[in-house]
């Protein structure tokens, strides 16, 4: 398995870290997993936030996922320049997932656009 096949592992597993930050942060008790998209949206602050940034994740998943599979799957692209890309992406998800917790809007938008540009880049290196 290549690089970058793995970071698309851990592209899975990110949101799962966000929820287990928004459940914390946000007091969940075993009691409260009876329903807990109704505890999650219930909580504010920084869980709330851990919790966005979970949606997120899901959201983006796909697309890091497929870009990677085409630049696979094409094979034009040099793989070290997948797995450079792959890892980048990677960063740039973790430095995003700070952002959102640590409320830096602006940053963390600007963070969103460099990783949505990573995912690009997979299919313009696979031209």
């Amino acid at each position: 398995m290549t690089v970058a096949l793995w970071c698309v592992l851990i592209a899975i597993f990110l949101p799962y870290v966000c929820t287990i930050v928004a459940k914390i942060s946000g007091g969940f008790r075993l009691s409260d997993n009876h329903d807990p998209r109704d505890f999650l949206d219930s909580v504010g602050g920084v869980a709330r936030r851990a919790h966005a940034a979970q949606l997120n994740s899901f959201e983006v998943m796909p697309a890091f996922a497929a870009a990677v599979i085409v630049a696979h799957l094409v094979g034009t692209a040099q793989l070290v320049t997948v797995n450079v890309l792959a890892v980048l992406f990677i960063t740039s998800r973790l430095l995003y997932i700070i952002c959102y917790l640590a409320d830096w809007a602006i940053l963390r938008s600007l963070v969103w656009f460099v990783g949505m540009g990573l995912i690009a880049a997979f299919f313009f290196v696979s031209v």
